[in-house]
C-alpha cells in the first residue's frame, strides 16, 4: 500500500474515453491541468489513462487537491484509494483499514462492498470477492449491517493491473479539459446568466478571457468589484481567467447623443460585441461567448440577436439560448455565483436601458443606424485603455470573494 506521508486519488474521466485516436491528446491537456492547479503543493505523479487516472502526492496537500480536482473539467469523480498487490490478504488488510478510518457513527449503519473485476485473471470473482470481503468486516465491525441496495455507504473495490480500494466517492464537474476546444472571449456582466454561460463553454473545453464595459461614474466602484468576484469564483473552473475591464463611457455617450432612445440598448450590445471581438483577436481568442437566452428581454429576440451578431465575423455561442431562467439560476447557484450576482449593483446595460426599447428591429435600419454612429475611433480607443487583471485557477471557491487580484501574465 501507499506511503503513510503520501495520499493517492482514482480519477475516473466521462466523455474523454470515449475519444478515438486522439484521445491521448485529451488526456495530456487534462493532466497538464491539474499539475498547473497543484503547481506548488510538492512532488506530484500522474499516471494511468483510458478512463482512470490515479494522482499520487503528498499527504500535506489533500485539501488543496480536493478543491482543485472537484472543480477541474474532464473529471466526473474522484476517491482517496488504497492501492495494493492483488493478493486477497492484502486486499482484506487494506478494507480494514479503510473500514476503520470512517466516521465512527457509520459503523452502525448499513454498508455494502461493490466489486469489479477488469483483470480476468484474478482468482475471485466479482460477486465472491465482494461476499469474502463482506463477510470480513463484519466478523470486525459487528455493529454493522449488510444492505446490497440502499447502503448507507459502499466500499468500491476495482481489481486492475492493481488492487484499488475506495469508499469517498466525489463528483466532479465532467466535461472536456479547459483548452482542448481553443479560447474564446465572454462578455461578462454583472448579472446571472453570463458566469454560468463562461461555465458551460469551459465545460466543453473553451479557454476563456473575460471582458466587462465599465460605465464610469455612471456605475460605480461597487459594480466592477462585483464583476471581479464574479471571475474570481469562475476562476477555477476555468483554468484561471484574464478580466478586462472596458471603459465604455465615450461610448455610451456617442450613442445617446446620436441614436434615438429605443434602439439604444442594441446599438450599445452591438459596439459591446465589436469592442469584444477586437481584444479577441488581441488575446488569439477564435470565439465570443455570452450570456444570451432567447426572448428573455428585448435585445434577445431573434431579430434583436440577428443585428448585434451581425457586428462581428467571430462564431457567437450563446449556451443559455434555450434554457429558461429558473434553470439558469439553478446552475448558478450550483457553481457559487448567484450570490454575488443579486448584489445590487447595476451594470450599464441595465442603468441606460430605454423605457421602450425596440423588440422587433429591421435589420437593414439598425446597420444604418449602427453606421451613423461614426463610433470606431472611440471603440479603439476603449480597447487601447482596456485594463487586465488576472485570476488564478488555484483560488477556491470558498475564498474567492477576498482573494486579491494578481498581475495578469503576458498575452
Amino acid at each position: 500500500m501507499e506511503g503513510v506521508a503520501e495520499s493517492l486519488y482514482l480519477i475516473k474521466v466521462g466523455e474523454i474515453a470515449l475519444k478515438g485516436e486522439n484521445r491521448s491528446y485529451f488526456e495530456a491537456k487534462l493532466r497538464q491541468n491539474i499539475r498547473r492547479k497543484l503547481k506548488g503543493v510538492g512532488s506530484l505523479a500522474i499516471t494511468g489513462g483510458s478512463g482512470r487516472f490515479t494522482l499520487r502526492a503528498p499527504r500535506s496537500a489533500d485539501r488543496a487537491i480536493r478543491e482543485a480536482l472537484s472543480t477541474t473539467f474532464g473529471i466526473t469523480s474522484f476517491s482517496p484509494t488504497l492501492r495494493t498487490a492483488k493478493e486477497i490478504d492484502e486486499i482484506k488488510m487494506a478494507a480494514l483499514e479503510l473500514t476503520g478510518a470512517i466516521e465512527p457513527e457509520l459503523l452502525a449503519q448499513s454498508f455494502k462492498v461493490d466489486a469489479r473485476r477488469s483483470d480476468k485473471s484474478f482468482p475471485f470473482r466479482s460477486y465472491d470477492l465482494a461476499s469474502l470481503l463482506g463477510r470480513h468486516l463484519l466478523d470486525r465491525f459487528p455493529t454493522l449491517s449488510v444492505d446490497v441496495h440502499r447502503p448507507r455507504w459502499t466500499l468500491n473495490v476495482e481489481i486492475r493491473e492493481k488492487a484499488f480500494l475506495y469508499i469517498d466517492r466525489r463528483e466532479g464537474p465532467g466535461g472536456l479539459p479547459v483548452g482542448c476546444a481553443g479560447r474564446g472571449m465572454l462578455l461578462l456582466s454583472g448579472g446571472i446568466d453570463s458566469p454560468v454561460a463562461g461555465y458551460l463553454m469551459a465545460k466543453r473545453g473553451l479557454h476563456l478571457d473575460a471582458v466587462y464595459f465599465h460605465t464610469y461614474p455612471y456605475t460605480s466602484p461597487q459594480a466592477e468589484d462585483k464583476v471581479k468576484s464574479l471571475a474570481r469564483i469562475l476562476a477555477p473552473y476555468l483554468g484561471g481567467i484574464n478580466l478586462l475591464v472596458v471603459p465604455f463611457t465615450e461610448c455610451q455617450m456617442r450613442i445617446r447623443e446620436r441614436a434615438p432612445a429605443e434602439e439604444t440598448t442594441l446599438l450599445m450590445r452591438a459596439c459591446m460585441m465589436k469592442i469584444a471581438e477586437m481584444l479577441a483577436e488581441r488575446r488569439r481568442a477564435a470565439s465570443l461567448v455570452t450570456g444570451e437566452a432567447l426572448s428573455q428581454v428585448a435585445s434577445q429576440t431573434p431579430e434583436s440577436i440577428h443585428f448585434t451578431g451581425s457586428v462581428t465575423s467571430l462564431p457567437v455561442f450563446r449556451p443559455l439560448i434555450g434554457f429558461d431562467k429558473e434553470e439558469i439560476i439553478a446552475v448558478a447557484r450550483r457553481i457559487g455565483t448567484f450570490e454575488t450576482s443579486i448584489l445590487p449593483y447595476d451594470d450599464c446595460c441595465a442603468l441606460f436601458a430605454p423605457k421602450h426599447p425596440l423588440i422587433r428591429p429591421e435589420f437593414a435600419r439598425m446597420r444604418d443606424s449602427f453606421s451613423r454612429l461614426a463610433i470606431e475611433p472611440l471603440l479603439a480607443e476603449a480597447v487601447g485603455r482596456a485594463e487586465r487583471s488576472f485570476f488564478a485557477a488555484s483560488q477556491t471557491v470558498a475564498e474567492a470573494g477576498d482573494a486579491p487580484a494578481q498581475e495578469a501574465p503576458a498575452p
